[in-house]
């Protein structure tokens, strides 16, 4: 990731490899049942390979699917990149978040993983959101710790600017009247 000036990370990280285990477990079916079916057309020996050849791609596949999103909070703006040979890049200012809501069913809190949502001004994109990832609720956090500092950053630019966001001081009275 590429940081203007004055920018820096707080936090950057990948979807958690619990929030992948429903993927490997309907791959494992997958892998049972296309097993079974090599079994009964072929022979034991055939089907276990077959079995464990679907599950290991499967292993891969998801490997690469969760290390090719990254999720990045910085104190100026939010990143998801996905992809490793084509690549998608979603982008937001900090100062343009609304909103930050977590997401988690019963499972993902018995894993720790869940989806922090964010809804940002001026867009209609419903997608911006760090999936999977592990304790959300710390990830909410630190998009609460990039807001303070990106407000600490814009008064403290306001005050040496000489413009403090304070309401001007009122005029001075008009001089009394004289008969």
């Amino acid at each position: 990731m590429d940081l203007r000036e004055g920018e820096h990370i707080i936090f950057e990280g990948h979807p958690s490899w619990r929030a992948i285990l429903s993927f490997y477990l309907k791959a494992l079916a997958i892998a049972v049942m296309v097993g079974a079916i090599g079994w009964l057309a072929f022979s034991a020996g055939v089907g276990v390979a077959v079995a464990l050849g679907v599950f290991v791609v499967a292993v891969i596949v998801g490997f690469i699917r969760r290390m090719a999103t990254t999720y990045s909070i910085t104190n100026q703006r939010l990143r998801i990149r996905r992809g490793i040979i084509s690549r998608n890049v979603q982008e937001t200012r900090v100062d343009r978040i609304q909103n930050v809501n977590t997401d988690q069913g019963v499972l993902e809190r018995i894993l720790q993983v869940g989806t922090v949502d964010y809804d940002t001004a001026g867009t209609d994109d419903a997608d911006f959101a760090f999936a999977g990832v592990g304790q959300p609720e710390k990830v909410a956090k630190k998009v609460e710790q990039a807001l303070h500092e990106a407000s600490q950053a814009q008064a403290q630019g306001l005050q040496q600017q000489g413009l403090t966001g304070s309401p001007p001081p009122p005029p001075p009275p008009p001089p009394p009247a004289t008969a």
